[in-house]
């Protein structure tokens, strides 16, 4: 199906901008249609957090003006790459005049006074918010429910969860209702609600993007390990977005300067695709298990090579992950809401929480409770984990090489039950253990199960190789169609 044929709702961004430029499509049509989407889908999934459906018809208006005018002067070229096109932004993201609470009570009036680096990035190259997305309370988990906007649905079965925390992206890009969204990935944000939801979703690799203008964010170690991305209905679009959306902003110290090579150059008879099965001590579903293989197999078609590798130091990836997620973070999140007068003491405010009541979610409590815990951890042994972390990086790194890319599992089935993966740290490892090492992931959808759920694989490769993963994305999309439009 051509770009030209292609429903509206299943072209990519790029495409849709192509079309506005060239006056095929209008920016209003295009952003409302997608508001509708969104609109439809809202009942089922609840992944908005709050719209502004409004005032992106009246932005779309004034791209159609700005495109006419430039056709009339001859000037189209200088016209922003994205101008008109609809996307999506978490909620924790900010966003000048919107929700910005991230989910808790206590800051359910708070709306963002600036728009963060990377969100004025995406609107700068022309890009249209139609609203902020739905996230776990704090962004602290894999599953996107909190006190303040609800539970988000999985866009392909409702009864199932949609990921965190990006899980409203994930479930809007995955219903249709956007073509691209921007999220954040500390321990699988971005690739879990991408699985999950059937899109593709992108993390950089590490101090590209710059983190500033998030709530909560972090500092130290941890910092190296968060990183803003895409989420994505089309393959074509993530490389862009993450330009975009990279380079130092001058606040956020860590970020770089970094040369991000094209996919389309990447030659796949020059890559190694390394399967690793001995990386965790709780296998995946055998399903994931062959989708990964075909996966393996189609690239090795395109001229890739295949080796199977063992990758065994990946086991001690979840007690290294949590020792760095706590070194040098700044302000505990329990300190955090000391400062708000909103920390939760004592037994009924776990009461309430498995009861579906009071301010806080049985998952932010775990996580609190797993911060206290961890205080009283010998420094001595954080250090050793931290230096254990870096020594692990170096060694996978130099495995990857500048030609392998390691395909892996995201999760150890498809779209858990709503509540299937509380209390159950061990079921972050297949997507945290990449934001340990430092490596950028690509996460790609491999079609559906018999159930109708998606399937994927993660594609991870050496720092600076964003190109190498992205490329097998397009591949494995053109190989196995990628995003498939929810039957609803």
């Amino acid at each position: 199906m051509t770009a030209t044929t292609a429903p509206l709702l299943e072209r990519s961004a790029t495409e849709l901008a192509q079309a506005i430029r060239s006056g095929e499509l209008s920016a209003r049509d295009v952003v409302g249609e997608h508001a509708w989407r969104l609109h439809r889908c809202q009942p089922r999934t609840n992944a908005v957090a709050r719209d502004r459906f409004d005032a992106a018809l009246e932005d779309a208006d004034a791209a159609d003006a700005r495109v006419a005018a430039a056709r009339a002067d001859g000037t189209l070229d200088a016209l922003p790459p994205y101008l008109g096109v609809p996307c999506t932004i978490k909620e924790s993201i900010g966003v000048r005049g919107m929700p910005n609470s991230a989910g808790l009570v206590a800051r359910r009036d708070t709306l963002a006074e600036s728009t963060a680096t990377a969100a004025q990035r995406m609107l700068d190259a022309g890009f249209i918010a139609l609203g902020v997305t739905n996230t776990s309370e704090l962004t602290m988990w894999i599953e996107s429910e909190n006190r303040v906007y609800g539970r988000t649905n999985n866009a392909y079965d409702p009864r199932r969860t949609a990921g965190g925390s990006s899980g409203g992206e994930g479930a809007a890009v995955g219903s249709g209702g956007s073509p691209v969204g921007l999220g954040s990935d500390i321990g699988g944000s971005i690739r879990l609600p991408a699985f999950f939801n059937g899109a593709f979703g992108h993390k950089p690799s590490p101090d590209i993007v710059p983190d500033t203008g998030q709530f909560p964010s972090t500092e130290g170690e941890a910092a190296f390990m968060l990183t803003m991305g895409p989420i994505a209905r089309r393959a074509e679009d993530l490389m862009p977005v993450t330009r975009i959306i990279a380079g130092p902003d001058g606040e956020d110290l860590r970020t770089v300067e970094h040369d991000l090579r094209d996919p389309a150059g990447v030659d796949l008879a020059s890559l190694r695709v390394l399967v690793a099965d001995d990386t965790s001590l709780v296998p995946s579903r055998g399903e994931l298990r062959n989708a990964r293989d075909r996966a393996a197999r189609a690239l090795e078609e395109a001229g890739a090579r295949c080796e199977k590798v063992s990758l065994k130091q990946l086991r001690r990836a979840l007690e290294l992950y949590l020792a760095v997620l706590s070194d040098g973070a700044g302000v505990s999140l329990n300190e955090m809401l000391d400062e708000l007068g909103v920390r939760p003491r004592g037994p009924r405010p776990w009461l309430d929480a498995l009861r579906g009541r009071g301010d806080h979610t049985p998952a932010i409590l775990i996580t609190l409770a797993a911060e206290r815990a961890n205080v009283l951890m010998p420094s001595s042994r954080t250090r050793k984990a931290v230096a254990a972390a870096r020594s692990l990086r170096e060694e996978v790194g130099g495995i990857l090489g500048d030609d392998g890319i390691l395909l892996h599992q995201p999760h150890p089935r498809v779209a858990p039950r709503h509540n299937g993966t509380v209390g159950r740290p061990w079921v972050l490892v297949p997507c945290a253990a990449f934001n340990l090492l430092g490596t950028p992931v690509t996460q790609v959808p491999l079609g559906l199960n018999g159930d109708g759920l998606p399937l994927g694989v993660q594609v991870a490769a050496a720092d600076g190789n964003d190109h190498l993963t992205i490329a097998a994305a397009l591949e494995l999309e053109r190989r196995f169609g990628g995003w498939v439009r929810p039957p609803v």
